[in-house]
């Protein structure tokens, strides 16, 4: 069974846009626009990797983040917090603290990102696709 991947933005082209390149590469995706989608989604079924923009509403990234560390179930699961002012935050204490696997800034590569999740998932056998 491929990885599943959870990728939640507010922003449809970016959604779009990874959810198509991650599929094609043989991933699972799944998709939510804002982080209560996103956790709705965890709590029922885990993904093996969580990609979440930083900036939305109804819940931000930084919330769910909070959420999947704070639940026993989930500390383990990789994230990749996706922000277009990575300038801001604090990346080294967002990786202490939360236990961010990596922030990428907006815009990004979505080659870049695809290696990414091979990386994270331990699936590098996708990355021919």
């Amino acid at each position: 069974m491929p990885p599943r991947i959870l990728v939640c933005d507010d922003e449809p082209h970016i959604t779009c846009t990874l959810a198509l390149r991650l599929r094609k590469a043989g991933f699972e995706v799944d998709v939510a626009e804002n982080g209560a989608v996103a956790w709705d989604l965890i709590e029922r079924s885990a993904p093996d990797l969580v990609i979440s923009d930083c900036q939305m509403p109804v819940m931000d990234g930084l919330e769910l983040c909070r959420r999947i560390r704070n639940d026993y179930r989930f500390v383990q699961m990789p994230i990749v917090l996706l922000t277009a002012k990575a300038y801001e935050l604090p990346t080294k204490v967002l990786q202490r603290e939360l236990d961010i696997s990596a922030v990428v800034s907006k815009p990004f590569s979505p080659r870049d990102m695809l290696q990414l999740v091979q990386v994270l998932t331990g699936n590098e056998s996708y990355a021919n696709n």
